[in-house]
């Protein structure tokens, strides 16, 4: 009997991670049809507020539905669009970086005399002719782009025709899962909600970090607010992100002891938002362990690269919030025996 028992637990647990690995293989082999139609399935959870509220009013769904997409896919471009200055500074500050890298081991090979072997290997690695040259070859060609080009294009076709018939058929969906359409509309009211305090604290994180950098005499400070507010939104790994940006442009336009001023003002910003401004507005409903959370970005980011990082956040407070709400329905639906 007991044999019999053991036998049967253990073969549950193997079904069990029988069923994890094949879902993520499952997973990461459909990451370029998966990845875009979650996304836009979290991108209408984010706005499914104002769809129920020009509902409510009687606008047509066909007309909410377009207009949301129409709105939500220029306010992605617009983005995109701004973060490109951005992107080009960056690119042509190289070898400005690898100078102010070069200067900083020059710097430390003078400390540090004992390791002279160490530091000419630094050198050569950051060494303006072959470096440049690796740069140049890392950047993707033409063939490239168009080998890459069917591909994106199909990613936001997938992306447009989700979000366009999750909008305009939301309503339809929940009302045929009975009571569990209860639960998925009250779990992505509360994420919706979540995250629109989320993008106001965001925002808020963006102007102070816009306002700090142009105060110590940063070019395009508005660009990195701008990009502060956006890698906000993927915890842990989006602040790093913008802490290493913000060191090699301390290199290239500060250089010396001023270049750590940079990063170390929006840490400073990001503690505080992090751990005063967020918690007094956003409070702890939605609250969930903090290696939980890292460990989905994590995953979300090694399956789906860097849409799996967005989409993990939502993913997983949808998730528990749908938990919640299944748990608590019991309770609510009790009645006193007599």
């Amino acid at each position: 009997m007991l044999n019999s028992m053991l036998s049967d637990r253990a073969i549950r647990i193997m079904l069990v991670i029988l069923t994890t690995l094949a879902l993520c293989l499952a997973l990461y082999v459909s990451k370029s049809v998966m990845a875009p139609a979650v996304f836009a399935v979290v991108v209408g959870i984010v706005v499914s507020p104002i769809a129920d509220r020009l509902h409510r009013i009687g606008v047509a769904r066909v007309l909410i539905a377009s207009s949301l997409l129409l709105f939500s896919c220029a306010i992605i471009v617009l983005l995109f669009l701004s973060l490109e200055p951005l992107i080009s500074s960056v690119v042509e500050d190289l070898p400005k970086i690898k100078r102010e890298i070069k200067s900083w081991v020059y710097m430390l090979s003078g400390l540090l005399r004992g390791i002279e072997a160490i530091s000419q290997e630094i050198e050569e690695t950051v060494g303006s002719g072959a470096g440049a040259q690796d740069l140049a070859t890392g950047f993707p060609t033409l063939m490239d782009a168009l080998w890459v080009a069917p591909n994106f294009g199909a990613q936001v076709f997938i992306f447009i025709g989700t979000l366009f018939f999750f909008v305009l058929t939301r309503n339809d969906i929940y009302a045929a899962a009975g009571p569990l359409g209860k639960r998925l509309y009250r779990a992505e009211h509360d994420v919706a909600r979540y995250f629109a305090a989320v993008t106001m604290v965001n925002a808020g994180l963006g102007l102070a970090t816009a306002i700090g950098l142009a105060a110590i005499g940063i070019e395009s400070a508005w660009i990195w607010g701008l990009a502060a507010m956006l890698l906000n939104f993927v915890l842990y790994l989006g602040p790093l992100v913008m802490i290493a940006g913000l060191t090699f442009v301390g290199m290239t336009q500060l250089g010396g002891a001023a270049a750590v001023m940079p990063p170390a003002l929006f840490l400073a910003l990001n503690i505080t938002e992090a751990q005063f401004v967020t918690p007094s507005i956003v409070g702890h409903h939605l609250h969930i362990s903090p290696l939980v959370v890292f460990l989905a970005i994590v995953f979300g980011l090694w399956i789906w690269g860097p849409v799996g990082a967005i989409v993990a956040l939502p993913a997983l407070l949808w998730a528990g919030q749908l938990l919640r709400t299944a748990s608590a329905e019991p309770k609510m639906n009790e009645t006193p025996v007599a």
